[in-house]
């Protein structure tokens, strides 16, 4: 029994966690710096117009310091 409750448990919170990688990273501090631009950036491999619009948050939020 408790076997069965552990694998479905396991499995439960499996399928929520890969719901979670939805959507592109938002334009902040951490994100438009260094390592976290990089990172951010490959998440717009598909999206040119996104990873322009993306660019330009980032640029005005580094204007804006």
């Amino acid at each position: 029994m408790k076997f069965k409750f552990s694998a479905a448990c396991i499995i439960g919170l499996s399928i929520a966690l890969a719901g979670c990688d939805g959507g592109y990273p938002e334009a902040d501090t951490v994100n438009c710096s260094g390592r976290g631009m990089e990172k951010s950036l490959t998440a717009f491999k598909r999206d040119e117009a996104a990873r322009q619009a993306f660019i330009d948050k980032c640029d005005a939020l580094n204007k804006g310091k």
